[in-house]
C-alpha cells in the first residue's frame, strides 16, 4: 500500500459504525486510564517513604500508561469520529513512535518486575540484596530499551506508516514485503519485544510456582502471612501475575494480527481485524490501576485515608451545627429529649453529649472539697443540676 505519504491510507477503510465505536471506547478507556493511573500515581507518592522496590516497576507502568493515554488517545478519537486520519505525517511519525515507546515500555517493564519477584521467591540470598537504587536502574534501563526499537523506524530501520483502518499510526506492517530491512525490523521486534519478554515472564511466574509448591520451608519463608514484608511479597507476585496477563490478553491479539500482516500476505488481512486489536492494545492502559487500587490492601487504605483526610477539611469549611443551633437539630432533640454534661463540682467543666451551654450551677455549702461531678440534665428546655450518684445506671456508665 505505500507509506503514510499516500493519501488514501488516510482515510479510514472501515465503516463508520465502527469508527463511532471506536472513538466511544477509547473515550471511555482514556477516562479509565487518566483517572486510574492517575490516582495510582497520587497514592504512591503518599506511600513514597514505604515503597518496596518491586513497586517501583507499578509506579513505572503507570508512568508509561499515562504517557500511551495523553500522547495517544486525543489523536485517535478525533480521527474515529472524522472518519479519517485528521492529522500531518509528522504527526502520524510521532504517534507511532509514542505508540511503540510506551508499549514496549510497558512489556518490558513487566518482565523486568517478573524476574525481580523471581529473584526474591526462588532465589532469595540474591533477592534479598535487591534495593530500591536496583530498581530505579533497572527501570531507566527498560526506557532505553524501548526507546531502542521506538527510534529505529525514524532512523530508516523498519518504517512507521497509517494503521491498515486508516485513522491511527503505527509500524507499517507491509513493508516487510517490499524492504529487506523492514523485515529485519518486524523479525527483532517480534524475538526481543515480543518473543523473548514473554518467555520470560512465562518461565519467573513458573519458576515462582515450583518454587513455592516443592518446598514447605519455601512457602513458609515466602509466601506465609507470618510476617509483613513476606506477606507483601507474595501479594505482589499475585498481582504481578493478574497485571502480565491482563496486558499480554490484550496485546496478544495485535501481535497476531501484524505478523500475519508482515509475514503472509498483507492484503489478505482485514483492516476490521487491525481496528478490533488496536482497540484490545489500548485496553491495557487500565488493568494496572484496576488490579492494584482494587487488589492491594495498603493502597486501599491510603486512598481511603485520603479521601477521608479530603472529606474533613471540606466539613471544616462549612458552618458548624452547633453554631447555628446550640442545643442540637429538632429531630435530634425529639428522639433524645435529655442531654447531659457533667462538670467538676470546683468549676472545671467536663462535657459530655451535645449540651454544650449548661448553666452553671454552684457548689452546695459544706460539701467535700474534693472534686465531685455533677450533671446538667436538660429535659425540654429545663435544667437540673444533679450529682452523678443520683443518676441511673445507665446514664452513669455513659459518663465514667
Amino acid at each position: 500500500m505505500g507509506n503514510a505519504s499516500d493519501s488514501t491510507l488516510f482515510v479510514s477503510t472501515i465503516s463508520k459504525e465502527y469508527d463511532i465505536l471506536m472513538g466511544t471506547l477509547y473515550i471511555l478507556f482514556c477516562v479509565m486510564s487518566l483517572l486510574g493511573n492517575g490516582v495510582l500515581l497520587l497514592v504512591a507518592y503518599q506511600k513514597r517513604s514505604t515503597l518496596k522496590p518491586a513497586e517501583f516497576f507499578i509506579i513505572n507502568l503507570a508512568i508509561s500508561d499515562l504517557g500511551m493515554t495523553m500522547s495517544l488517545f486525543p489523536l485517535a478519537i478525533t480521527s474515529a469520529f472524522a472518519h479519517r486520519w485528521m492529522y500531518d505525517e509528522v504527526t502520524c511519525q510521532i504517534y507511532a513512535m509514542c505508540g511503540v515507546l510506551f508499549g514496549l515500555c510497558s512489556l518490558t517493564n513487566l518482565t523486568a518486575l517478573s524476574s525481580v519477584c523471581c529473584l526474591k521467591v526462588s532465589f532469595p540470598n540474591y533477592g534479598n540484596k535487591f534495593s530500591s537504587s536496583h530498581a530505579c536502574l533497572l527501570v531507566a534501563g527498560v526506557w532505553c530499551y524501548a526507546s531502542v526499537f521506538a527510534v529505529g523506524p525514524l532512523a530508516h530501520w523498519g518504517r512507521y506508516g497509517a494503521e491498515p483502518y486508516g485513522t491511527a499510526c503505527c509500524i507499517n506492517w507491509h513493508a516487510p514485503n517490499n524492504e529487506p530491512t523492514a523485515m529485519s525490523y518486524i523479525v527483532c521486534l517480534f524475538l526481543f519485544c515480543y518473543a523473548l519478554p514473554c518467555t520470560i515472564i512465562f518461565l519467573s511466574y513458573t519458576f515462582i510456582l515450583l518454587t513455592v509448591r516443592g518446598s514447605r520451608q519455601a512457602v513458609q519463608q515466602h509466601v506465609s502471612p507470618q510476617t509483613k514484608t513476606t506477606n507483601a511479597h507474595a501479594l505482589i507476585v499475585k498481582l504481578s501475575v493478574a497485571v502480565c496477563i491482563g496486558f499480554l490478553g490484550a496485546w496478544s491479539p495485535y501481535a497476531v494480527v501484524a505478523m500475519w500482516a508482515a509475514f503472509g500476505d498483507a492484503t489478505a488481512v482485514p483492516p476490521v481485524a487491525f481496528a478490533l486489536a488496536a482497540i484490545f492494545a489500548k485496553s491495557s492502559t487500565i488493568y494496572n490501576p484496576i488490579v492494584y487500587l482494587l487488589c492491594k490492601p495498603n493502597f486501599r487504605k491510603c486512598l481511603y485515608r485520603d479521601t477521608s483526610t479530603f472529606r474533613q477539611k471540606i466539613c471544616r469549611g462549612s458552618p458548624r451545627l452547633e453554631q447555628a443551633d446550640p442545643f442540637g437539630s429538632t429531630s435530634q432533640r425529639n428522639n433524645k429529649d435529655m442531654s447531659i454534661s457533667t462538670r467538676f463540682s470546683n468549676g472545671q467543666p467536663e462535657c459530655h453529649g451535645v449540651c454544650l451551654h449548661c448553666a452553671e450551677e454552684g457548689t452546695p455549702h459544706g460539701h467535700s472539697d474534693t472534686p465531685q461531678k455533677t450533671a446538667c440534665m436538660m429535659t425540654g428546655s429545663t435544667f437540673t443540676a444533679v450529682t452523678v450518684g443520683e443518676l441511673s445506671a445507665k446514664l452513669q456508665s455513659e459518663f465514667l
